[in-house]
Formats: C-alpha cells, sequence, structure tokens
C-alpha cells in the first residue's frame, strides 16, 4: 500500500498505523508520543492543554449542527478530557472559489454561539480561498488552549482493573444524523447528531478528588476504537455489558437498515469516562443532574486479563471480542 486511502482518516487500524509508521517516526518527541487528545504543557507554574483538529465534514450542515458548532466542540471537548478548562481558540478556514457567503456568516455564527456558550474567545485565525472543486466546500481548522484544573493528572498509567467505564449517553447519532444526510436516506425516523461542548458536564466532576482516572471522547472510529486504544496503551482489558450501553432506537434501526455497529461509529457529544470503582456512583449522581449527563450510565470495568483486548457480553448472554476495525464504516464525519 503505497498511496493514502480514504479509510487512513477515518479512525481505524490504517490510520492509527499511518500515525505511527509515517508521522510519528520522523515527529517523534515525548509531547507527541503521547498521542492524546491534547499535550499537557508546563508554562510557569501553570499546566495548559494545547491541541488542534481539523474539519471536513460532509454534509457542511446535517441535523443538530453544521461545520461550525462541530468545530468549536471538538476543539473544546478534546481539552476537556484532558481536565482543562476552554479558554481560547484560534480558527483557520479554508473555501473553495464559488461557496456562498451566505453559507460562510451561518457557519461563523454558529462558531461565535458554540464559543460564546462555553465563554470561550476566539483570538486568532486564518482565511484562505482554493481553486473551485479543490477541498469540498469548506475546511475549517481549529486549535485550543485550556487551563488544567489544580491538581489533575489524567493519563492511561492512572487506570487500574476494577475501576469503572461511563459514558454520558447514546452513542452513535452523530454519524448516523451526518451519513442521512449525505445519502439522502428517507428514513420514517428522525436521528439528529448530539454535537455539544462538554465542559460545563466534565470540568466539574474533577471537584470529586481522585475519581476520575482518564477521559477520552469516542469520535471517529466510535466506542469500541476509543476503548480499544486505551487498552492497548494501558495493556489492560475492557468489559462491557452490552445490555448497559445506551443506543436509541432510532439510532439502532438506521444501524440494522444499513449493517453497521453502532459500537463503531462517531459520536461528537459523549465522552468514555474511567473513573476509581469506589467513586463511580458519586461521579454517575453527578452526571446524571446535567443535560448532558441525564442518561449516563456504567457500561463496563478494566479488567487484568485479556490484555489489550475490548470484550462485550452480548444480550445473548456469550462474549464476543470487539476489535479495531481496519476502517471507520463512515469516513468524512467530522
Amino acid at each position: 500500500m503505497d498511496k493514502i486511502l480514504l479509510g487512513h482518516g477515518s479512525g481505524g487500524k490504517l490510520m492509527h498505523s499511518l500515525i505511527k509508521d509515517v508521522l510519528i517516526k520522523h515527529l517523534s518527541n515525548p509531547y507527541l508520543d503521547r498521542l492524546s487528545d491534547s499535550c499537557i504543557l508546563n508554562i510557569g507554574k501553570n499546566k495548559v492543554a494545547f491541541t488542534t483538529d481539523s474539519f471536513v465534514v460532509k454534509p457542511i450542515f446535517f441535523k443538530g449542527a453544521d461545520i461550525g458548532k462541530l468545530s468549536v466542540c471538538g476543539t473544546i471537548n478534546d481539552l476537556c478530557v484532558m481536565g482543562a478548562s476552554p479558554r481560547y481558540l484560534s480558527c483557520g478556514i479554508i473555501v473553495e472559489e464559488g461557496f456562498e457567503i451566505k453559507k460562510l456568516e451561518i457557519i461563523t455564527k454558529s462558531i461565535q454561539a458554540t464559543a460564546r456558550k462555553s465563554k470561550v474567545n476566539i483570538v486568532t485565525g486564518d482565511f484562505k480561498v482554493v481553486e473551485k472543486g479543490s477541498c469540498d466546500g469548506i475546511f475549517i481548522n481549529t486549535a485550543g488552549i485550556g487551563e488544567v484544573y489544580p491538581g489533575v493528572d489524567l493519563k492511561i498509567e492512572n487506570i487500574k482493573p476494577k475501576d469503572k467505564i461511563i459514558i454520558n449517553g447514546s452513542i452513535a447519532e452523530h454519524g448516523i444524523a451526518v451519513m442521512k444526510e449525505r445519502m439522502e436516506l428517507d428514513f420514517d425516523f428522525s436521528v439528529k447528531s448530539d454535537c455539544a461542548s462538554l465542559d460545563t458536564l466534565l470540568i466539574p466532576l474533577l471537584k470529586i478528588k481522585g475519581a476520575i482516572k482518564f477521559m477520552r471522547d469516542p469520535t471517529r472510529g466510535g466506542l469500541a476504537t476509543t476503548l480499544n486504544e486505551i487498552s492497548a496503551e494501558a495493556k489492560l482489558g475492557i468489559m462491557l455489558d452490552e445490555k448497559r450501553i445506551p443506543i436509541k432506537r432510532p439510532v439502532r434501526a438506521a444501524c440494522e437498515i444499513l449493517g453497521l455497529d453502532p459500537l463503531y461509529i462517531a459520536n461528537e457529544g459523549k465522552a468514555v469516562i474511567i473513573v476509581d470503582s469506589r467513586k463511580a456512583n458519586s461521579i454517575l449522581k453527578s452526571m446524571k443532574k446535567h443535560p448532558l449527563g441525564k442518561e449516563s450510565r456504567i457500561i463496563g470495568e478494566v479488567v487484568g486479563k485479556p490484555k489489550s483486548k475490548v470484550c462485550l457480553n452480548t444480550f445473548s448472554g456469550g462474549v464476543r471480542v470487539a476489535d479495531m476495525l481496519t476502517s471507520d464504516p463512515l469516513p468524512r464525519i467530522c
């Protein structure tokens, strides 16, 4: 394989191999090698998180959000899962010749409204125009800086057997909402993206000392891919309970029609939270008080064996391995 495929950008084994075998091979350093959602930097006596992300979603408008809202929420959430309160964002926009100024204005208003809701300022940016057909309408790159909550150090090494795994609500809504618009699917039910900024849900949880071990947002590749990443890095196993994983009926129906597994479909308003088993109920109780956490559930736990494997206790009473796919079935999802 000597050329980039669409699957190389979709969150599965292809993308992970490319990052390690090409990008990290040449760019390796102690900060980058951790491959975390954000990099934690010491600036004087303060700890800050720094992240960047690019958004190439197709279509750019979909039920529940658009590329503007998505770009802000995605960057804010990458900071939050590192235990950092988002403070400042950059915004780089690339549009192709012929793009409607009215659409650009709608997207810009969406960026501002989403940032303002989280009390985040867009403090720098860039704007470029390319030839018609060169970038599929509009691409957005954002970078973010956040202040790490005092005393918090969320890292993979914190995870131990018996830790509980919590998710703040139903999965696969974003991926199915985008796919429905992209393929112009005429379902007799509606699916809305879960795109949301999670700062007001996640940052207050850090006040419960020693409870949260690690967090990550299950975007590209979905819940199963994210948990496989965590399991492989921690060299521990993860056992999920299929009955406990929340999936809304329309999403499940769409997945059955399309032949997709909701465990591998992108989310944009969800966080996987690994917590100390002794404090899991306290965290869950706090989450359920928030609108973005009222459907939160404990969906599994960390186990010693089998190492680096994600397994699922199924509805039928059996156990199956939820391995990482070679590539995400839904490319261009964020």
